[in-house]
């Protein structure tokens, strides 16, 4: 099966892994290596830090590469390092020689806040860095001091410099804009970019953990244009590449650029490529969203690759149309809730397929008919069915499961504070892999090459239910309804396990299929 994979993502440009149900092909990975900074940057964390995860939960220098490697082969062509302050990492230099190597990546890029970079540069471009971009909210030493409650403005503009000197070409500079505190030195900022090679970015102040983001703070892009173009009224727009969230502008003349990142007020989730994995090693799939997956704890579990990649695609194909905090959820229906994901062990999982291999060989007896049963012979014995003459087509299977956990367990789900865990992330990596394991549960089902298991858990309210959706495709000889009905099936079971502890009146109520396609005969049920 991996040699089929692999050979598929050779002959594409990015592997369906990354590939989301919008048709968002994601080729940029941003990882940050640590969660420490020597700033205390106002937008971005209180003024007494933030809790800090123990060392030994953050990936080490071979995880780091391990999981870049693993991205660059299903087609990721941009990895950026960032943190906290990715500088304080003391084997930044080993991770960016390493990754520089892989083949197929063509751009290693770094975020800095530029305290000592200067005294880096060298060595970081010589292991192979070759983008930079480095955070600068004002250009006036006390407003600096204030922003990032440091000292250090002279330090950030001697690495401007070391790094335009040393061939970076161009250098981009983050710029946070916060109203009354640094909107009136947008002009300012404009004119470095006359006699240097720098592309000013300029970024709608954004909602983040403990910066007590208020709408009022926030300037908005148009304003921010408005004001520029009163100083330069001949301000031209420049034509964006396809994934760019900068909107690019130019004075003519000038030898650099400006750019303006609208987060919040035209944001750019349509064309949105890119995957954040945590410094703890969690994969999050949106920068505003809270769901996260381990990929630290599957390498650390010695998880096969295969898990590992259903793990990424069942993420990436969560992800939502546009970004999650922007608007509340207002329907009654309340999807992934935020948390992270801890990854099955071998018993773990293998208990769950062995409660799913019981419910299915466990059946209830009902009346003969004159129909002809295809899995029987003449004289009634079991046999497989033969499928050799038959052509392949593309087969797809969509079941649903029902399980309502009452109103205490409810709760408890909807604010993710059930003991065992993050129950619907865990029923859905369930899920994922149960259907991979099919023709293990259900006595002669033929093994099938599938392409792609997707699932959906929604929170109902209104009857306090779990209601799963798994739906599976194929190109193959035979159907994938035992695939979509096993996975709907093992969530199922998996939600009532980890349900169990806090009450007993658990009820699967239904597990049917929704719909068959690409075989003799097609089904939709009305």
């Amino acid at each position: 099966m991996m040699r089929a994979f692999k050979q598929k993502i050779k002959d594409q440009e990015v592997s369906p892994c990354l590939v989301d149900t919008f048709g968002r092909k994601h080729n940029y990975l941003r990882i940050s290596l640590t969660e420490r900074c020597n700033f205390r940057c106002q937008y971005c964390m209180p003024e007494e830090g933030v809790t800090l995860s123990p060392k030994a939960n953050l990936l080490t220098t071979s995880e780091v590469i391990n999981i870049s490697s693993l991205f660059v082969r299903l087609g990721v062509t941009k990895i950026r390092f960032t943190g906290g302050e990715p500088l304080i990492r003391k084997d930044l230099k080993d991770i960016i020689k390493s990754v520089s190597q892989l083949n197929g990546l063509h751009t290693v890029g770094m975020t800095t806040n530029g305290l000592v970079l200067y005294r880096q540069i060298k060595e970081l471009k010589d292991a192979g860095l070759n983008a930079l971009n480095i955070s600068l909210d004002s250009l006036i030493p006390a407003k600096f001091e204030f922003i990032a409650r440091i000292k250090g403005l002279n330090k950030v503009m001697k690495s401007i410099d070391a790094a335009l000197e040393g061939g970076f070409d161009p250098v981009k500079i983050n710029c946070v804009v916060m109203k009354g505190i640094n909107d009136d030195e947008l002009v300012p900022f404009v004119k470095l970019t006359e006699h240097k090679n720098l592309d000013v970015r300029f970024i709608e102040y954004s909602p983040f953990g403990g910066n007590n983001w208020k709408d009022n703070k926030m300037v908005p892009y148009i304003e921010m244009v408005t004001k520029i173009k009163a100083e330069f009224p001949e301000l031209q727009r420049l034509k964006d590449l396809p994934n760019d969230t900068s909107k690019a502008y130019k004075v003519p003349g000038f030898k650099g650029q400006i750019g303006f990142i609208t987060s919040m007020t035209e944001n750019f989730c349509g064309s949105c490529n890119r995957l954040r994995i945590t410094a703890d090693g969690n994969l999050k799939v949106c920068l505003f969203g809270t769901e996260e997956i381990s990929l630290r704890d599957a390498l650390r579990q010695n998880m096969s690759e295969d898990a590992v990649l259903n793990m990424i695609s069942s993420a990436v194909l969560s992800k939502k149309k546009q970004h999650a905090g922007a608007r509340p959820n207002k329907t009654k229906f309340l999807f992934l809730p935020s948390a992270k994901v801890h990854c099955f062990n071998e018993t773990t999982l293998s208990s769950i397929l062995y409660q799913t291999q019981a419910a299915f060989t466990t059946s209830s007896r009902s009346n003969l008919s004159d129909t002809i049963l295809t899995h029987t012979n003449a004289e009634g014995k079991a046999i497989m069915v033969d499928v050799g003459s038959k052509s392949p087509t593309v087969r797809v299977a969509e079941a649903e499961a029902r399980v309502y956990i009452g109103p205490t367990a409810f709760r408890l789900v909807e604010q993710n504070k059930i003991k065992k865990g993050d129950v619907l992330s865990i029923a859905n990596f369930a899920g994922i892999m149960a259907a991979k394991k099919t023709p293990d549960l259900i006595p002669l089902c033929h093994s099938v090459q599938i392409d792609q298991v997707s699932l959906n858990l929604i929170l109902d309210s209104t009857t306090y239910e779990v209601r799963i959706k798994s739906r599976v495709k194929a190109y193959d000889k035979t159907g994938v309804e035992m695939e979509a009905l096993t996975s709907a099936t093992v969530a199922a079971l998996t939600v009532y396990d980890m349900c169990k502890a806090v009450t007993k009146d658990i009820i699967i109520k239904s597990v049917q299929l929704l719909l068959k396609t690409g075989g003799k005969s097609d089904f939709i049920r009305e």
